[in-house]
């Protein structure tokens, strides 16, 4: 089971585990307004599900918000 850290987090995922798994597991319940990166790259939403996480990998979720 690979060892990801996730938003500064460490995280357990099943070997098969992609970057489509990693929303659930911050509870977060929708993709709206929501950008993944993976070592510092931002990974395009169409291929979140088929891109697999590696031991080590650094991911992070930003969200979009409103402010002004």
């Amino acid at each position: 089971m690979p060892e990801v850290s996730i938003n500064q987090q460490l995280f357990q995922l099943p070997e098969d585990g992609c970057l489509a798994d990693v929303l659930p597991l911050l509870r977060v319940s929708s993709a709206d307004g929501i950008a993944i990166a993976v070592n510092e790259v931002v990974i395009p939403r169409d291929e979140w599900v088929g891109y697999r996480l590696r031991e080590a990998d650094r991911v992070f979720v930003i969200r979009a918000t409103q402010g002004g």
